[in-house]
């Protein structure tokens, strides 16, 4: 029986509505497939390509620039800028606006200051203090209390340097009386003032120490004696680049960076 038109024109619709379902649904597998072809090329769930400042602590200076690289490589499209200093200059840089997308501290007292300014951190690695010595180990620091010798010349960093509060911690705790010849505005000015033979000994972080293993020398510390550094991440609520600054954050707990992090030395979180 012929259809009258308006019967045809329904019927039309219907058969149109009916192909488009499949069509849309293809467009929906398009851009999945996208998704997952970036998955595939490293994309970091997904996260779009930007170009990230990252705000981290100098004593992590070496093992970012390797993170990094193996992140871009990992992320095509993205680019890591990486501004080191002590924790309390990245502190006052974020209270000042600076530009940047993350935050790396190397204590969690430092990165709670900012609170208000920060995702939520994770603590994304951990590390330990040793004595470093100048080559040789000439004046045979063998301990703690051997820092307390007055004809030593000690560098230590400042008090409101993390690495300066875990030195003055542990060296209190011993009732280890120290005077540096100077106190420095990071734990790498620090080595450097070693390195340099500016002074006999200093304390930094055992990964510094390792990172330098013809310059110094590092004379291990007991646990029982030492203090352990965290190393909280977080976003930065003033990034523009929010969702690949997540999804660098998140990164550096996974399998591949903490093989970095620990290979450098650095602790499990």
């Amino acid at each position: 029986m012929a259809l009258n038109p308006t019967r045809r024109r329904s019927a039309a619709a219907v058969l149109t509505a009916a192909l488009l379902v499949p069509l849309a649904a293809c467009g929906n597998d398009g851009s999945d497939q996208g998704g997952e072809a970036r998955k595939r090329k490293g994309a970091a769930a997904g996260a779009p390509p930007a170009d990230l400042t990252v705000l981290a602590a100098a004593s992590l200076t070496d093992v970012f620039k390797a993170a990094g690289a193996a992140y871009e490589k990992e992320n095509p499209g993205t680019r890591i800028t990486f501004s080191f200093a002590g924790s309390q200059e990245l502190i006052a840089q974020v209270r000042q606006g600076a530009p940047a997308d993350a935050l790396v501290t190397a204590d969690t007292r430092s990165m709670d200051s900012v609170r208000a300014e920060t995702g939520t951190p994770a603590v994304i690695a951990r590390n330990r203090l040793v004595i470093a010595t100048t080559e040789g180990n000439p004046r045979a620091v063998d301990e703690l209390k051997d820092l307390g010798d007055p004809k030593l010349k000690v560098v230590l960093a400042a008090p409101e340097v993390p690495a300066g509060k875990y030195s003055r911690k542990i060296l209190d705790a011993q009732k280890i009386a120290v005077k540096p010849v100077s106190q420095e505005p990071n734990v790498r000015a620090v080595l450097s003032k070693v390195e340099l033979g500016e002074a006999d000994a200093g304390l930094v972080y055992k990964t510094d120490a390792a990172g330098a293993p013809d310059k110094v020398d590092a004379v291990d510390i007991p646990d029982a004696q030492n203090a352990v550094a965290q190393y909280p991440a977080a976003t930065l609520k003033q990034s523009r680049n929010t969702e690949a600054a997540a999804a660098f954050v998140a990164w550096l707990s996974s399998p591949k960076a903490q093989k970095i992090l620990q290979d450098a030395g650095f602790q499990k979180p």
